[in-house]
């Protein structure tokens, strides 16, 4: 009996694990791969790599990108984030060419520093911002509620010594955020050329200390450098 109910749940696991298996990163409802039930799309190309900011060639391949700062650039959204900073890449080849993807084919360099590793698109999901939303403005007591028992005797002014609040993002906003950065990211496995979509690196410094980047590809279509800025 004991091995039966062993068996079973090693299938069940099994069965989870197909669903919302990712890259090993995991937080709030949102696995590795992403919102569950989702795919990653990328970012449409643009028409040649010319339209990109700086290219870079890997055998037959050519690497394209523009570097983004903290900003994350989805086709209908802008949103930001302090922890890490993105590039919009794409790759383009001949006709009928295909290369195998991965956002760990890339790193970047910044100030002429040590590289830094790409990371999956997830890990952004926790500094994410969206600009166009704003917290809802806090209620002020009434005169009445603080006399009967709010405290203040009628002082409705914020005491400066009180912690800021706590500002919650829907759950909502933060599904939508997540849902259009996971489809914008840059695609992984085999994938006919052109193909685009955006990468992280983690990096909190400030744009305004960035004096140089360069992107690094390292992939199957070969080596390249982009120099971004």
């Amino acid at each position: 009996m004991k091995s039966t109910f062993l068996l079973k749940s090693a299938v069940a696991i099994a069965a989870l694990c197909q669903i919302v298996t990712g890259q090993g990163v995991t937080g709030q409802g949102v696995t590795g791969q992403g919102v569950a039930g989702q795919e990653t799309k990328g970012i449409p190309p643009r028409a040649s790599p010319a339209d990109y900011q700086a290219q870079g060639k890997a055998g037959d391949v050519t690497v394209a990108a523009d570097f983004t700062g903290h900003s994350v650039t989805t086709p209908d959204s802008v949103y930001s984030t302090e922890d890490y900073v993105v590039v919009e890449v794409a790759l383009f080849g001949p006709a009928q060419a295909h290369t195998k993807l991965s956002y760990e084919d890339f790193s970047l360099r910044i100030n002429g520093k040590k590289t830094l590793p790409a990371q999956p698109y997830a890990v952004v999901f926790r500094s994410l911002k969206d600009p166009e939303w704003a917290p809802p403005a806090p209620e002020k007591k009434s005169k009445t509620s603080l006399d009967s028992g709010g405290g203040g005797g009628g002082n409705d002014k914020p005491n400066p010594n009180d912690p800021p609040p706590v500002i919650h993002v829907p759950i909502e906003v933060e599904r939508a955020m997540e849902l259009k950065v996971q489809k914008a990211s840059l695609p992984g496995g085999d994938r006919p050329l052109p193909e685009a979509g955006l990468i992280f690196f983690q990096h909190n410094g400030k744009e305004k200390g960035i004096h140089s980047v360069e992107l690094i590809y390292d992939g199957p279509a070969g080596k390249a450098v982009v120099p971004l800025q």
